[in-house]
Order: structure tokens, then sequence, then C-alpha cells
């Protein structure tokens, strides 16, 4: 018994504007920041690098001591997986680590 199989099924499983675009919405954002710095993280921020400022702290009223770590979800429902991302301290000084594809690393660690 031979088995034939049609075109048409094979072209239904060709990706698509709509779910590639769905489907870079919907991908794991999920990043653990990891605080290397031997000092305290006061505020944190992850924009899209399409963005030309700084979004709201990401920390909010919380810190990141120096030895830890959060885990921060970027999916936001835009389609960048590109972020700058700044570590900024108490004294005002701060870290910024340019053009991080979320989409595609799990972990970023400051320095």
């Amino acid at each position: 018994m031979s088995f034939q199989f049609k075109s048409l099924a094979l072209a239904a499983c060709q990706p698509t504007p709509t779910t590639t675009t769905t489907a870079v919405i919907a991908a794991n954002k999920n990043v653990v920041i990891r605080n290397n710095t031997g000092r305290t993280i006061w505020r944190f921020y992850g924009s899209p690098v399409s963005v030309s400022s700084w979004e709201e702290d990401i920390l909010g009223a919380d810190v990141l001591s120096a030895g830890r770590s959060i885990n921060i979800d970027f999916a936001d429902g835009r389609r960048d997986c590109n972020y700058d991302m700044r570590a900024e301290f108490q004294d005002g000084s701060s870290i910024v680590k340019n053009n991080i594809n979320v989409c595609r690393v799990s972990a970023v660690s400051f320095p």
C-alpha cells in the first residue's frame, strides 16, 4: 500500500504573517535579572529599543539587593524582542545593557 500526500496539506503548515506575528507576541519573554554588582539596584528599567526613553521603573517600591535575582516578564503585548535595560543605584549611577533579545535569552547579569 502506498500513501500520497497532497501539496495542499503541506502548504497549510507554512507560516503566514499572522502566525509569525502571533508567535513573536506570544514568545516567552521571561528573563531572570541577576544583580552581581555588589550593590543594591534601586531602579530597573527595560524598554524596547524602538522606544526613545526609559519607561516605568519595573521594581516599583522594591529593590534588588546585591547577589539576588528577579524574574521579569517582558511580554507587554508588543512585538519587540530587543530591549535596552538599565540598572540604577542609590547614588544615581547606572549600568546599561543594550539590545538584549528577551525572546532568546533566559538570564541577564549586571554587571
